[in-house]
């Protein structure tokens, strides 16, 4: 990696780039840290201790919504409104014929995108606000400065939701990786640096073994899950496929042998995140609505994490995503047909019978990552029954390691690009 980077910097093409991704990472991470006007962040930190779903979004921007920042929204807004827009992509026909378009039907729906984040954007603005106003977080000293306070809060929040989505664009065009993957995972590392720093300066304070113990799971448990994930991530399964020979004129194409990758965790981080975010709902609702009904207890009680409910749903509901969105990303009949066409077979398989094999493969895929992420879901869960202070969960280290290993390769390919080979060591399954 290291290698990698050290050939990448230089060229001062691909050096200017890395620079300027650097410079926007920067620039978001300062925004994290200047909070709005009228605020007193110090108010909600019980609150956010004790609301699961706030608590997420609070992880995803990196502790900006904990702080009221300027970017305390973070790019959930626009992630959820991709994820809205995809769904909607398969069932509005209007939508798929966009799609299908080229350019031009991917530019509209990109526009699309950015007016549904901003809705959403605007919407989760004004929820937060009301939870400030709730939480006595906001500081006024007269009634015209209760209305300012609340346009000033709203447009801040939906303001910058949208200027970080830019951000990410302009990473996309003139940076390295994936904008909007790259400030996500800003904003975790930052998490994750504070979360454990925090631990220690807590050990080192109480100075007792169980602290330290702690410290050192915590530890631990990072690496085993990092190197879990990073090895499952690099995993694929390489069906191979033999290319007829085809007489067109006086040329032969076709005759040779190549293969069909397929990621062992093709949905990536996606189920963990739906079935949190579900999971997280009622008693976030609860908490806004009615904070001290018994519906909100029985939502603190058992829909929160160490519950052993919690623990599976959240896995039957990982479980049930993945082979969701996996059948939409995925469709076995439409790859057959498209190989069939190519002139490609699988050895031993025919006609319906390559339909049949490529549905049976996605399925173990798919059953061997519902089950992994699963498992790394309900392992932080398990440890915060022991360390309170847990500074990462299974979607934060999940979307970490994807997220670095995705610009890897973009670096990599850029210097494939300019003849510069690089030492690969992409496993397979």
């Amino acid at each position: 990696m290291f290698e990698t980077f050290r050939n990448a910097w230089k060229i001062e093409d691909l050096r200017k780039r890395l620079m300027y991704t650097l410079l926007i990472l920067v620039l978001f991470r300062v925004g994290c840290a200047i909070t709005v006007p009228y605020i007193n962040p110090a108010v909600l930190s019980t609150f956010f201790s004790g609301t699961e779903m706030l608590g997420y979004l609070n992880m995803m921007s990196g502790g900006a919504l904990s702080q009221c920042a300027v970017f305390a929204l973070g790019v959930s807004p626009y992630i959820n409104a991709s994820i809205i827009i995809q769904l909607l992509t398969v069932a509005i026909p209007a939508l798929e014929n966009l799609a299908k378009e080229g350019e031009e039907g991917r530019r509209k729906i990109t526009r699309i995108t950015h007016y549904t984040a901003m809705g959403i954007a605007f919407v989760m603005s004004i929820g937060y606000y009301f939870i400030l106003r709730r939480m006595g977080a906001l500081h006024y000293t007269s009634g015209w400065e209760s209305w300012a306070s609340a346009v000033v809060i709203i447009l801040t929040f939906t303001a910058g939701s949208q200027l970080i989505t830019w951000m990410g664009e302009q990473i996309d065009s003139k940076g390295i990786g994936n904008g909007v993957s790259l400030l996500i995972f800003a904003g975790i590392i930052s998490n994750l640096f504070n979360g454990i720093t925090g631990n220690i300066y807590t050990a080192v304070a109480n100075g007792t073994t169980t602290a330290w113990l702690s410290v050192l799971v915590i530890l631990l448990m990072l690496v085993v899950m990092t190197f879990a994930v990073t090895y499952v991530d690099l995993g694929e399964r390489r069906i191979p496929l033999q290319i007829s020979k085809q007489v067109k004129g006086r040329r032969v194409y076709g005759g040779q042998n190549t293969h069909m990758t397929l990621k062992v965790v093709s949905v990536g981080v996606l189920p963990l995140i739906f079935a949190y975010s579900l999971l997280a709902f009622p008693g976030t609702i609860g908490a806004l609505v009615a904070p001290n009904s018994g519906f909100t207890a029985w939502c603190n009680a058992y829909l929160s994490s160490g519950s052993w409910v919690y623990m599976i749903l959240s896995a039957l509901l990982i479980v049930g995503f993945t082979f969701f969105y996996s059948s939409i990303s995925f469709d076995p009949n439409k790859q057959a047909k498209q190989l069939m066409e190519q002139g490609a077979t699988i050895p031993g398989q025919r006609g319906k019978n390559i339909r049949d094999y490529l549905a049976r493969t996605t399925n173990r895929l798919n059953l061997f990552a519902a089950l992994f992420l699963a498992v790394l879901a309900v392992i932080p869960t398990l440890l915060t029954s022991w360390v309170t202070n847990l500074p990462f969960a299974a979607s934060s280290i999940l979307i970490a390691v994807s997220v670095s290993l995705e610009t890897m390769r973009t670096v990599e390919g850029e210097l494939s690009i300019r003849g510069i080979e690089t030492d690969k060591d992409n496993g397979f399954m």
